[in-house]
């Protein structure tokens, strides 16, 4: 170790250099991580509420308990799903909005099934038929907007935005009327499914198995897309439409069934929701949930797994903001100017690594 003549230790240049290599980035990434809370920190000053006791409350709801954990895990859980069906298309170069209304189609056709034709069904052949009508009726939503950009040459980002409403309507047509429980009292929602095609809980919580089936398929859309041959023309198609054309991709066909995949893990969102959490269709079955997996997905850059993080980030804001409406006396619809904080800083910081 070498000193100078004060008896300062002396750090070779090359070393210095290195460690500052190291420090910058976590030091960025700590400045990322925290600039959203300490400027939404100031916004709550600002009505004249303690941000750091807030800030402890709103962990202790998500992480104080097995219960509270799980309600992140669930509301992470569609959102993951909505979040895959806007990334899978984003690394073909399309743009799907549509999350919310193909999660609402999911919902009504597995809600379908499940009255009219599971009702006696054992839960092993009941539950992977509704999930497989889930994805077949977002599957179906999606190809709406497939066929109109293969051949209305149409733009997939308003046509998918535009039939989310439509799929609003189409959802409150079935539940005022050939899905409307006799014994509702007037009130819009189906029958409740059979006991035996909920999705199992974990004792003590709301947690279901949809969880585990969320994260299993983004493992599979990022194993797709990293390691096979399909997963790698959908990364040129996105990178670079001009070179796919000319390497003898078929454009067309591509775009469709990328849209119809993203549509039918849309659809299982709604179908969980149903079985896990729900039991019965509702107008607003799944609500803002398609917009949150989009937001997500933006948060993740695309990335399937990483989107699993950015999904549990939500997830566990939306369940702190039920506490900041207790604590605070503020909307819990302001958590959202966090979950735009959090957007802004995160996008900012992908914009200046790729400088």
């Amino acid at each position: 170790m070498k000193t100078d003549t004060t008896g300062a230790v002396l750090v070779p240049a090359d070393t210095a250099l290195r460690l500052r290599e190291r420090i910058k980035p976590a030091a960025w990434t700590a400045v990322i991580v925290l600039a959203p809370f300490v400027l939404y920190g100031l916004f709550l000053s600002a009505y004249g509420i303690n941000p750091i006791q807030l800030y402890v409350t709103m962990v202790k709801s998500a992480f104080g308990d097995l219960y509270g954990f799980g309600e992140v895990l669930i509301k992470a859980t569609p959102i993951l799903l909505t979040g895959l069906a806007a990334a899978l298309p984003a690394k073909a170069g399309l743009v799907n909005v549509g999350g919310e209304g193909q999660l609402a189609i999911g919902a009504l056709f597995s809600t379908w099934f499940a009255v009219f034709y599971l009702n006696q069904a054992p839960a092993w052949i009941g539950i992977p038929a509704m999930l497989l009508a889930g994805a077949l009726g977002g599957g179906v939503w999606a190809a709406i907007t497939a066929f109109l950009k293969v051949k209305g040459r149409l733009n997939e980002t308003i046509t998918s935005l535009l039939l989310n409403y439509v799929a609003t309507f189409t959802v409150g047509f079935f539940v005022h009327g050939l899905l409307k429980d006799p014994g509702s009292f007037n009130w819009p929602f189906s029958p409740e499914i059979s006991p035996a095609l909920r999705l199992p809980v974990l004792n003590g919580t709301r947690l279901h198995v949809g969880f585990a089936i969320a994260a299993a398929l983004a493992a599979v859309v990022w194993f797709v897309l990293a390691k096979t041959r399909f997963g790698f023309r959908i990364r040129v198609l996105g990178g670079n439409r001009l070179a796919a054309e000319r390497a003898g991709f078929r454009l067309n066909a591509m775009y469709f069934w990328v849209l119809v995949a993203a549509g039918m893990l849309a659809g299982i969102a709604g179908m969980i929701e149903i079985a896990g959490i729900e039991g019965r269709l509702r107008p607003a079955t799944g609500a803002n949930y398609g917009y949150l997996g989009f937001l997500a997905a933006w948060m993740a850059w695309n990335h399937p797994l990483r989107l699993m993080l950015t999904a549990f980030l939500i997830g566990m804001i939306g369940v702190a903001g039920n506490s900041l409406e207790i604590g605070s006396g503020l909307p819990s619809s302001s958590v959202h100017i966090l979950m735009a904080l959090v957007l802004f800083f995160l996008l900012g910081a992908g914009r200046r690594g790729k400088r």
